[in-house]
């Protein structure tokens, strides 16, 4: 079922069902069975002809003074959002032999990313565009497709490394659109950040998990992954309180501050 979700190429529909499903998996209408082995059909994930995607160089910022500038903005964060639903969808199905909690956790992201998708795209209708008016780019996914063997290298570098600079990046962002006035779309942001504490911290214990199943340090280890995995150099500033919430250690925190601005 969330394979099928994330085939799903109609973006509402996508958030719809994707918390559905979760809703489903709550209620126990729908079972999870780890043991099971799926093929993965030749297009993932499902997604509109638009928004068209582009070298992430080519994306022009715009000021928040202005309804455009937001408008392009609200669109970015709801590419975002898109974007985590099909990658907490992805790891639903795609690795099997976890427990089910993992399955679970994964479902309960899938459902709140779509909540998140839901209010930036009420919030931009609003200023009178919708999803795909806008070009976007693909970095999310192309980490997903770089990942797609390895659960543990997923879960290092989805969770812990792409999703965690969203952390790092909301609370400025929320400041500005509160000093262009718009706290309408601020307000998103606080939701936001609140749930992807979350998010990380999921990524986080599902990490550690699979390093304690091995006997593998977590930091070599995430060194060792993110440099076999081509991840993006990780640069401040950093948002050490949401960080510190969402699980990562002091440890990793130190070697952070070595790299903040």
């Amino acid at each position: 079922m969330a394979l099928d979700v994330l085939c799903e190429r109609e973006p509402q529909t996508k958030a719809t069902r994707a918390r559905e499903l979760y809703a489903m998996a709550q209620e126990g209408a729908a079972s999870i069975d780890p043991a099971a082995l799926l093929t993965a059909p030749a297009e993932l994930p499902g997604r509109p002809e638009l928004p068209p995607l582009v070298e992430p160089g080519s994306l022009k910022r715009r000021g928040m003074q202005t309804e455009a500038g937001r408008a392009v903005l609200l669109h970015a964060l709801a590419h975002i959002e898109f974007n985590a639903i099909n990658l907490a969808l992805d790891a639903v199905w795609r690795f099997p032999s976890m427990p089910d909690d993992f399955y679970l956790d994964w479902l309960k992201v899938a459902s709140e990313e779509a909540c998140h998708f839901s209010l930036l795209s009420a919030r931009l209708g609003e200023f009178g565009h919708v999803y795909g008016d806008f070009p976007a780019h693909d970095g999310l996914w192309e980490m997903a497709e770089r990942t797609r063997d390895d659960v543990l290298a997923r879960m290092a570098l989805v969770p812990r490394t792409l999703e965690a600079r969203g952390l790092d990046a909301s609370p400025p962002i929320r400041k500005r659109l509160a000093q262009a006035g718009d706290h309408a779309s601020a307000a998103i942001l606080d939701v936001i950040l609140h749930d992807e504490i979350g998010h990380v911290l999921i990524g986080n214990r599902w990490f550690r998990h699979l390093c304690d199943a091995v006997g593998a340090d977590p930091h070599t280890t995430y060194a060792r992954l993110a440099e076999q995995y081509r991840a993006p150099k990780l640069r401040g500033p950093f948002n050490f309180e949401a960080r510190r919430d969402a699980g990562f250690d002091e440890a990793e925190l130190r070697a952070l501050a070595g790299l903040d601005d």
